[in-house]
Parts: C-alpha cells; sequence; structure tokens
C-alpha cells in the first residue's frame, strides 16, 4: 500500500512539473516567433529610407531654425536638440532627433517620468520603486531620468520592458562593475549618456522583466549592451569601455538600430552584429553606425557583421590592432565618409577581414565610398555592387570624411556645467549672452570629474594622420583647472571663439552648445 501510494505520489509530482514547466516553454518559444515577426518588417520598404532621411532632417532643423547664426555642428542627430538652451524641459524632443535605421524608435516618449533616486539593486525579483531596475520592467512607457550622478552595480541583467528612454543627460551615471543591459524580444529602447564599463559574466539566478513575470537566467556573456530578437532601437552618446564579452551585441533577428555619438575604448570584440552564420533570420538586419569614436585600446569588430544590411558611415578609427570592419555569412557594408587611421602594425593596416566558414567572399557586397585612409589604412571592396542591395544598406546621406573629427568631436557619454556662455564666432549670434548648461565629452571635462588631468585624448590630425594632444583637451583642462584653483568662474576662449565662463557642475538646467 505504501509503495502504491509512493508510486502515486510519484506520477502526481511528475504531472505538477510538467504542468508547470511546458507552458513556460511554450511561452519562450511564442516570444521568439513574435518578435522575430514583428522584427522582420520592422522597416517599412527599406529602399526609401535613403531619400527619406534628408526630407526629415531638413525638416527637423527649419523647426529648429538652425541656420547660419546657430550652434550646427553638421552632426544632425546633435544638432536636433543640442541647439536649444531649454532642452532639459524639452526632454522627450530627443525621440525626433534619430536618424538611420533606428529612426522610429520613439522610447518612452508617450509616457511619463519616471526619476530614479536609488543606485542600489538589491533584489533583481523585487526591485525597490526609486532604482533604475524597478523603472525599465514596468509595462507602460516611461521617460526615465536620474536626480543625481550615481554609480550603478547590477546583480544581474537589467532586462528591459518595451517603450522605455534611458536619458542620463544632467547626470554622470556609471552601470559598471557587475551585470549590464539586456534588450530582449522588446521594441522601442533608447539609451543615451550612460558610461558603460567592467561589466561582468552573471546569471543563474531569478530575474524580473516585467510587473508581472520574472524567470530564470542562465549565465549571460557580460555584453555592455546586448540587443536580442529586438527592433527600434537607437543606442546615442554612450561610453562603453571594458566588458567580459561585446561591448554592443545585436543578435537573433534583431532590426531597425541606430548606434549613433558613442565613444568605444578599451576592448577586444567591440560589436557583434548577427548571431552565427547558420542563423539565417538575421537577413532582416539592418543597422546604422555613425558618428561614433572608436578609440584607444581597441581591437577588433567594428562591427563584425552577419547576413544582414549594414551601413557605417561618418565614424572615426584611431585605433585597431587586428581589424576594424570584419564579417561573414555574405553581408551586406556599406562604407561611407568614415576615417580610418591604421595602426603603425605593418600587418595590421587592412581595414577589413572576411571569416570565410563557406562560399565565396568575393560576391559580397562591401564597398568603401568617400572614406579617408591614413597610415597606409586600406579597405578591400567586394561584389558586383548591386544597387538594391546597397539601397537596403543606405539609411543617411554621408557627409565627406574630412568634417569627421568635428562630427565625432562629443562622441561619448555628454558631462554638462552650468554656465554663461558669450558666443562671438561664426557659429552664433554675436555677444550671444544667456544661462546655459555646457555639454562636452568626458575626456575634456578633467577637472570636475575626477579624471587625471594628465590624461590624453589622442586625436588624429585630418590632415596629417597623426595623433597628438588635442587644442580642445588643453583648452578644457585650463578652465577646469582654473575652477579648481578659484573654485568659482574660469574663462577661456577656445579655438571657435566661444568665450565660455565655467562654473561649478550642477545636475538640471540648460545647455549650450559649445561644439
Amino acid at each position: 500500500m505504501a509503495a502504491s501510494f509512493s508510486f502515486f505520489g510519484l506520477g502526481l509530482c511528475s504531472l505538477l512539473v510538467l504542468a508547470i514547466f511546458a507552458p513556460v516553454n511554450a511561452s519562450s518559444r511564442t516570444s521568439e516567433n513574435i518578435a522575430i515577426e514583428r522584427n522582420h518588417t520592422a522597416v517599412d520598404d527599406p529602399e526609401m529610407v535613403a531619400s527619406m532621411v534628408d526630407m526629415s532632417i531638413h525638416n527637423s532643423t527649419e523647426r529648429r531654425k538652425l541656420g547660419f547664426f546657430s550652434c550646427g555642428t553638421g552632426n544632425p542627430m546633435d544638432d536636433c536638440w543640442r541647439c536649444d538652451p531649454n532642452w532639459q524641459r524639452h526632454r522627450k524632443r530627443l525621440a525626433d532627433c534619430a536618424i538611420g535605421f533606428g529612426r522610429n524608435a520613439v522610447g518612452g516618449r508617450d509616457g511619463r517620468f519616471y526619476v530614479v533616486t536609488n543606485p542600489n539593486d538589491d533584489d533583481a525579483v523585487n526591485p525597490r520603486p526609486g532604482t533604475l531596475r524597478h523603472a525599465v520592467i514596468q509595462d507602460k512607457p516611461l521617460w526615465i531620468v536620474f536626480k543625481r550622478d550615481m554609480v550603478i552595480t547590477l546583480k544581474q541583467e537589467l532586462i528591459m520592458n518595451s517603450f522605455k528612454t534611458i536619458d542620463a543627460r544632467g547626470v554622470n551615471v556609471h552601470i559598471a562593475n557587475g551585470a549590464c543591459i539586456t534588450i530582449q524580444y522588446v521594441t522601442n529602447i533608447i539609451i543615451h549618456g550612460l558610461h558603460i564599463h567592467d561589466c561582468k559574466q552573471t546569471g543563474n539566478a531569478m530575474v524580473r522583466s516585467t510587473p508581472s513575470h520574472y524567470g530564470w537566467r542562465t549565465i549571460a556573456d557580460g555584453d555592455g549592451i546586448s540587443i536580442f530578437g529586438a527592433s527600434h532601437i537607437w543606442i546615442d552618446h554612450n561610453s562603453l569601455s571594458s566588458c567580459a564579452d561585446g561591448l554592443i551585441d545585436a543578435i537573433m533577428g534583431s532590426t531597425a538600430i541606430t548606434i549613433s555619438n558613442n565613444l568605444f575604448t578599451h576592448h577586444n570584440e567591440v560589436m557583434l552584429l548577427g548571431h552565427s552564420d547558420s542563423y539565417t533570420r538575421d537577413k532582416v538586419m539592418q543597422v546604422t553606425v555613425a558618428y561614433n569614436h572608436f578609440g584607444e585600446g581597441l581591437v577588433q569588430r567594428m562591427p563584425r557583421c552577419r547576413h544582414g544590411y549594414f551601413h557605417v558611415v561618418n565614424n572615426d578609427y584611431t585605433h585597431w590592432e587586428m581589424y576594424a570592419i570584419g564579417g561573414s555569412a555574405n553581408p551586406t557594408i556599406n562604407s561611407q565618409g568614415n576615417r580610418f587611421l591604421a595602426p603603425s602594425n605593418p600587418n595590421a593596416k587592412e581595414v577589413t577581414k572576411r571569416v570565410v566558414t563557406s562560399g565565396k567572399w568575393k560576391n559580397w557586397n562591401w564597398r568603401s565610398e568617400g572614406d579617408l585612409m591614413l597610415n597606409g589604412a586600406y579597405f578591400t571592396p567586394s561584389g558586383a555592387g548591386a544597387g538594391a542591395s546597397y539601397a537596403k544598406a543606405s539609411s543617411l546621406s554621408a557627409k565627406p570624411s574630412s568634417v569627421v573629427a568635428t562630427l565625432t568631436s562629443g562622441a561619448g557619454a555628454l558631462v554638462c556645467r552650468r554656465g554663461v556662455s558669450i558666443r562671438v564666432g561664426r557659429y552664433a549670434s554675436p555677444l550671444a549672452i544667456g544661462n546655459a548648461i555646457l555639454c562636452r565629452h568626458a575626456q575634456f571635462n578633467t577637472g570636475f570629474t575626477g579624471i587625471d588631468s594628465s590624461e590624453k585624448s589622442q586625436r588624429p590630425n585630418p590632415f596629417t594622420g597623426k595623433s597628438s594632444l588635442s587644442k580642445q583637451h588643453s583648452e578644457f583642462t585650463a578652465v577646469e583647472r582654473s575652477g579648481r584653483i578659484f573654485n568659482h568662474l574660469a574663462l577661456i576662449f577656445n579655438r571657435r571663439q566661444t568665450i565660455v565662463l565655467a562654473k561649478e557642475p550642477t545636475n538640471y538646467g540648460l545647455l549650450f552648445n559649445v561644439n
């Protein structure tokens, strides 16, 4: 009798186990299929993208009256919002500034603001209100901002829900020394202004992804930003370095992505776009990589592409050890208006690398158009140059490579300082005076941010290709040092004839573009 009861109990337990876990697996498969179907049509009529972009940029700049007397730098994404002296009151206008394949990413534009007040991440299943994790898992659209500077060390992956913007403008926010960001089977995400570094492998733990769901997560690779089966994504003005795996990876049918104005440093495998040679669903992938600075300490994969369509445009490549742009499985790569400064190693001058596992790489459509090759850099083109193929890999109008230094001068997370500005140069109205937040890249703001002022920003001369300590860096170091000595106002006159009176930093306020 006891044996029969034990057998009955065992059978009942087995049925319960099946009842519990079977729906989870079915749900997982359903989520993947739904995501793939949605992503397949994420970019409507991609052949029309290039012709539409010029019109959208014109309309955007016309609305903001960006003419001769303006702060316009030529970087259309930045000019769209950084020229607005009241940007802090109009934060959500950033959602109108994306271009490229991710141009339709609205993030949390249609939702309410959520202010992160607590940098802790004590519980990945039941996050506290006021934490970043509590914000990103909500079902409703949210525009997420931060009350103050903070370092957030995540215990487990930060799994984002759809229609979210993480907006770190005006504060200094680091996602560091723990898990990092996962964008999986969701849509409409904007990530702007974060420092993401020293990401670790985590996992084998329960993690909440929505208010109503949490589940078991296996080991995460340790990417800075992992994009998995997602669409309509814009990654802009972040500084990324030193992660366990990639800095940005987009795989498993992800598409409609723009990666722009970021600073990448100190990493081996920088960016992977495409899951594997055998995963053909990545043929729908369309990614724009624009206005980024690939800087010090990088080795390879800037990016490494598979299957899809990739527009690599107006980026500044100042460091690589092996190669810059690579790929396999017949991707279409459209390289336009970039600046490539080859390393001194005579065996690493080639910009491109093809990882050939099958087929003939000479039929792959890879082209270089208007790129500036310095210090012996060279790009190996291939393919017949089919117009339809390159139309699917065209997402914005490339600017001349001679202006790449200006276009990428603000790449990375911006540091904003309150001050009073007087602009007398040709890029602004004479003697325009007003309250301002001065937004520069963190590498220039050495005094207030705690970065060693002796640190050098190696930027190549656009004419000689030689790296040297930039004039901008010298000027802003001087300003910040003055601020430290006098703890009040500092006066400089920069290379664009802009007089800046820089005060102590503040969290919120107005912005005045000094690029």
